[in-house]
Order: structure tokens, then C-alpha cells, then sequence
């Protein structure tokens, strides 16, 4: 590392012994070629070591009262801001097992007294540059696992763009749905939130799972884009014949996501989500509902928490066949559907959030009813 006028800048090294005669020793030896800062004890070598001008490594005694060698190296390795100083040990205790024992601790080096000046300052150089090499590739990692952070998030939005601008497509061939696929997807998030701690979601609702649901769910009407516009938009009920052909979206939107997924050639948890919703939000805890006539727990979990949020929203929000009802009128039939339509447990967790769905359908209305 240079200055701003290509000078070299000179490391620190901290000295700690509680002799003030080989304080200032090493303070000569070192003094031309380091900055030097010294501690008499352990105390004030911690204090200077975590302070905001930390030195670059330690040259540390072992005898000392107060605090010996050992417990402040055991101290500065257990601290995240000081463990990667490299400490040596400099001290008249040569017996091997003090050697090892303090290499065991976290110092790089053990040097014994008397010194040997050349010896010192070559293991010190030695230290320092490892050091350097150390720290230039931890700033290098951290870098790098900032830059993949970075690009996963930049992936991830470019996926999150890219589910609502599908569903989106599917959502202007009904020019009136507008922000349903907003409003939805964020009252599953919420339903599935609620249901985390109850016994019989919680191993499925996992923080992971309720991020899918959130991601999958705007996809649950992309099978709308082969519904001809002449039942798509009819002001008038259905005849069975057409109902029939408006059943075919739950099937028509699995297809498509089943075939971007063999594209892909692996099995992606966000698209088996997706495709779940899409052929199975349509159908009912009796039974009574499409494609497949699924009850109960046949029915997929994902499926039923998009049931839930699909039919309140379409309840509050104005179609060419209807206006939009209350949301007292529509906790109301949401209420009566209860064990029929919906999964009972799905449907008291709904209840207990309405006031936050409603708050949400205010937030996200459509420009024609805000």
C-alpha cells in the first residue's frame, strides 16, 4: 500500500511487555522501518488493538501481571475485529510445550529471549507479508460474494418482471381485472404467513415456501390467454358449453408452465408451485370444484390458500357481469364457504386477516374504483 505521494507506508506493530527496558529495545530495533506503538500490560494492548487505528501485528510477552500472553491472545482470537492480527509471541519461556500451547492459541510465531535482531525483523517481514496476502484475498471474497449477491438479485427481479409480465398478458385479455394479480399474490403471502405456526402447514409454510407462494401466485390465470374473448368478456352468465370451455384455463395454464419446464430440463420449486395454483385453484374442499374434482387435503396446499384470495378479490372487484360487492358482503359468502368451498382453517386464518386484505385491495385498487 502506497500513499498519495507513492511514499511507503510503513505498518504498525504493537509491542506488549510490562519491562519498560525491552519496551524501548523494541522500540529502537523497530522504529526505522515500523511505527511503533508499546503497552505495558494487557489491559492497554486490547484497548489499542480495537481501537479504530488497530496495528497491523502484535509482538506480545507472556509473563506479565495482571493479564499474561496467553489470555490476551485468547481474547484478541475470539474477537471478530482483532482475530485475523497475527500475534508472536516474544518471551524468555522456551520450554517446547509453551511454544506449542501458544501456537495452539491463534499466534503465528513464537520467538524467545534473548533476541536476535535479524532474526526479529525477517519474521516480522515475513508475518506482514503473509498478512497483506491474507487480507487482499478476504477483500477479494468479500467482494466477490457482494458481486453474486448482486447479480442473484439482479436475476432474481428480472424473474419477478418477468412472472407479471406473463400474468399480466393474461390478466389485458380482461381489461377490468386490472391489479388482481397484485392484490392477490400479496393476500397469499400474508394467509400463508398467518398459517406458519398451525400444525397442520407449518412443515410446508416454511419462510422459503411462502416466498414461492408469492412469487407463483400471479401465474394462477395465465391459462386465461386461450380462452376465446367471446367468453372471456361476456356481460351475461355463461351457458354450460361455455363454462365448460372457461374450465379448460386451470389445465391450459399447467400445460404451458409444465412445457416451460421441460425446457429447462430440471425440476424448478417455483414452477411446481406455479403449476400447482394454475390447475388447482379452482377447486373446492367438497369436491364440487374443476379440473379434477379434488376434496380436502387432495388438494394442494398452494391451491387452496389462492382459492381464498382469488374468489375475495373477485367478489370486491367490479366484472363486466357484476359490480363489486362490499368487503363485509364478501367476508360473508367467504364465511359460508367455509368447508365447502374452502379449507375451514384456510378460511378462519382469512378471517382473522381481512382488515389487512382489505387494507391491501385500498392500496392496489383499480384506477376506476380507488
Amino acid at each position: 500500500m502506497t500513499s498519495t505521494i507513492d511514499q511507503p507506508v510503513k505498518h504498525t506493530i504493537l509491542v506488549v511487555d510490562d519491562t519498560p527496558a525491552n519496551l524501548e529495545l523494541m522500540t529502537d530495533l523497530l522504529s526505522g522501518t515500523y511505527k511503533v506503538k508499546v503497552a505495558s500490560g494487557g489491559p492497554r494492548a486490547l484497548k489499542i488493538a480495537t481501537s479504530a487505528t488497530p496495528p497491523d501485528l502484535i509482538l506480545l510477552d507472556i509473563m506479565m501481571p495482571e493479564m499474561d500472553g496467553y489470555a490476551v491472545c485468547r481474547q484478541l482470537k475470539a474477537d471478530p475485529k482483532t482475530a485475523n492480527i497475527p500475534v508472536i509471541f516474544l518471551t524468555a519461556r522456551s520450554d517446547a510445550q509453551d511454544e506449542q500451547f501458544g501456537l495452539e492459541l491463534g499466534a503465528v510465531d513464537y520467538l524467545t529471549k534473548p533476541i536476535s535482531a535479524a532474526i526479529v525483523m525477517a519474521r516480522l517481514k515475513t508475518h506482514l507479508i503473509v498478512k497483506a496476502s491474507a487480507d487482499f484475498l478476504r477483500d477479494k471474497n468479500l467482494y466477490l460474494e457482494q458481486e453474486v449477491a448482486r447479480r442473484t438479485e439482479q436475476v432474481l427481479d428480472i424473474q419477478d418482471v418477468t412472472i407479471l409480465t406473463m400474468a399480466s398478458l393474461a390478466e389485458t385479455r380482461d381489461n377490468e381485472t386490472g391489479n388482481h394479480i397484485i392484490r392477490t399474490q400479496h393476500y397469499v403471502r400474508l394467509l400463508a404467513r398467518e398459517l406458519q405456526s398451525h400444525p397442520r402447514f407449518s412443515s410446508y409454510l416454511s419462510d422459503e415456501m411462502v416466498n414461492l407462494l408469492f412469487k407463483s401466485a400471479p401465474l394462477h390465470d395465465i391459462g386465461k390467454v386461450g380462452i376465446p374473448d367471446s367468453i372471456l368478456l361476456k356481460p351475461d352468465k355463461l351457458d354450460a358449453g361455455e363454462f365448460e370451455i372457461m374450465k379448460t384455463h386451470t389445465t391450459l395454464g399447467h400445460h404451458a408452465i409444465e412445457c416451460a419446464e421441460r425446457r429447462l430440463g430440471k425440476d424448478v420449486p417455483f414452477l411446481r408451485c406455479a403449476k400447482e395454483i394454475a390447475l388447482s385453484h379452482q377447486e373446492k374442499w367438497d369436491g364440487s370444484g374443476y379440473p379434477h374434482g379434488l376434496a380436502g387435503d387432495a388438494i394442494p396446499i398452494s391451491a387452496r390458500l389462492m382459492a381464498i384470495a382469488d374468489v375475495y378479490d373477485a367478489l370486491i372487484s367490479r366484472r363486466v357481469y357484476k359490480p363489486p360487492f362490499s368487503h363485509e358482503a364478501a367476508m360473508v359468502i367467504i364465511l359460508q364457504g367455509r368447508d365447502r368451498h374452502f379449507d375451514p382453517d384456510v378460511a378462519d386464518a382469512f378471517i382473522k386477516i381481512q382488515l389487512v386484505c382489505k387494507s391491501i385491495a385500498d392500496q392496489y385498487a383499480n384506477p376506476e374504483e380507488g
